[in-house]
Order: C-alpha cells, then sequence, then structure tokens
C-alpha cells in the first residue's frame, strides 16, 4: 500500500468537512459564504474547469466548438430547471427546500470525485506531481465543503441534508482516487463533462448566488467575492 496517496487522500476528505463545518457554525454570516461561493465557483470555471476541457479536447482534436455548445447547453439547461420549479415546486412552503440545492451540492460532489481522480492520475504518472495536484485539491477542496453547504442552505435545505452532502463531497475524492487505480476515462468524454460543469457552475455562481450578496450591498461582501477570486486564481496556479 502506498502510504503517502493514502495520506493524501484523508487530507482531501478533512479538508472539505472544515470548510463545510465552519459554513454550517457560522450561519449568520450566510452573506459571506454566498459571495465567497459565488466569487469561487465563477473563477474555478474560468481559471480550471474550462482550459482543462478545452486542452483535453486539443490533445484529442475534438473541436473546440463542441465545449462551448456543452457548456452554454448546460447553462440553459440549469436555467430552465430551475424556472420550471420556481413555478410548479411547492414544497418550500412545505418546508422540505428548493431543489436547484441538492442539484448544485450533489455537482459539486461529482466534481469532487474528479478532482480525486486528477490526483489519482497524475500521481501513477509522477508521483512528484500527484503532491502538487494533490494540495491545489487539498487546499481547493476547504472551499468545495463551503460551497456545498452554502447551496443547500441557500436554498432552505434542512441542516441534515446539507450534512449528508458534505459528507459525500469529502468523501469523493477518496473514492476518485480509487477509482483510478481501475477505470481511465476517455479525454474526449472528460472534456465534455468539464464543459457542462463550468456551464453549471456559472449559472449557479452568477444567477443563483451573486444576487443574493445584493441584498447586503457592503463592500465587506464584494470583499468576500474577489477574495475568492483571488484565492481560487492562486490555487488553480500551483497545477497549471
Amino acid at each position: 500500500m502506498d502510504w503517502l496517496i493514502l495520506g493524501l487522500a484523508v487530507a482531501t476528505f478533512f479538508s472539505t468537512l472544515i470548510g463545510g463545518t465552519l459554513a454550517i457554525k457560522f450561519k449568520r454570516a450566510l452573506p459571506y459564504f454566498f459571495a465567497f461561493a459565488a466569487g469561487s465557483l465563477i473563477a474555478v470555471t474560468f481559471f480550471d474547469l474550462l482550459p482543462e476541457s478545452l486542452e483535453l479536447a486539443s490533445n484529442v482534436s475534438l473541436s473546440t466548438r463542441y465545449i462551448m455548445v456543452a457548456v452554454v447547453a448546460s447553462f440553459v439547461f440549469y436555467s430552465v430547471l430551475e424556472k420550471y420549479f420556481l413555478i410548479h415546486h411547492h414544497d418550500e412552503e412545505e418546508g422540505h427546500g428548493h431543489i436547484m440545492g441538492p442539484i448544485g451540492a450533489g455537482s459539486l460532489v461529482v466534481h469532487s470525485f474528479l478532482d480525486g481522480a486528477a490526483i489519482g492520475a497524475s500521481y501513477r504518472v509522477n508521483p512528484a506531481i500527484g503532491v502538487v495536484v494533490a494540495f491545489a485539491v487539498i487546499f481547493h477542496d476547504f472551499t468545495d465543503g463551503i460551497n456545498t453547504v452554502t447551496l443547500m442552505l441557500k436554498n432552505n435545505q434542512r441542516v441534515k441534508n446539507a450534512t449528508m452532502f458534505l459528507l459525500a463531497d469529502s468523501l469523493a475524492p477518496i473514492l476518485g482516487i480509487a477509482v483510478t487505480c481501475l477505470l481511465v476515462i476517455g479525454q474526449a468524454v472528460l472534456a465534455v463533462i468539464l464543459g457542462v460543469f463550468a456551464g453549471e457552475f456559472i449559472y449557479i455562481g452568477a444567477v443563483n448566488l451573486l444576487p443574493e450578496t445584493y441584498k447586503n450591498p457592503n463592500w465587506k461582501t464584494v470583499f468576500t467575492t474577489v477574495l475568492a477570486i483571488l484565492l481560487i486564481f492562486t490555487l488553480t496556479s500551483f497545477i497549471k
């Protein structure tokens, strides 16, 4: 057993868990968590997901047009989906929360799984590179934990449900690392998947979360959004 990769996997678990736990404990600071989540999701899209998607597409001679179609289609799909539930979904009035919470949080879980797969794949190629990628993901997973909980609470989901998704998000990178030992995802498929995530995260960050910061128009929410963007930019710079 390689104890180093095992240790990195455990670190991703606790990083995500700590970030989400802080978001749950300090619920009074939710406006700032909304601002942080909005900035980090938008930044992850343009500094991580889209560049990686386009690079993978280039490696297999897949037209970038397919990636752009995936981005736009994903954005439109989630927009229509949310509008549908806003019109037809009445569970919020019964205390069950809006369905976009689990949808957004679930996507972050899948994204965390792919982060784990990136660690495992890069470690198999070169352990030194794998460690660098792992540290970037570990710090990034802290924001993922915050984002997962924030999306659930913003959509009026119960803390219990938010905690369940946080646990799933914490375990996802470990599963991703394990799966890379058994399964290899084609680059063309992965490029399109990342494009789909990009469209969704743009929608969630810019349309779902960012407007929430307008309810608290002060320099602190603006600073928090900018801080999140700068943090993601710094973290993603380590793995480019």
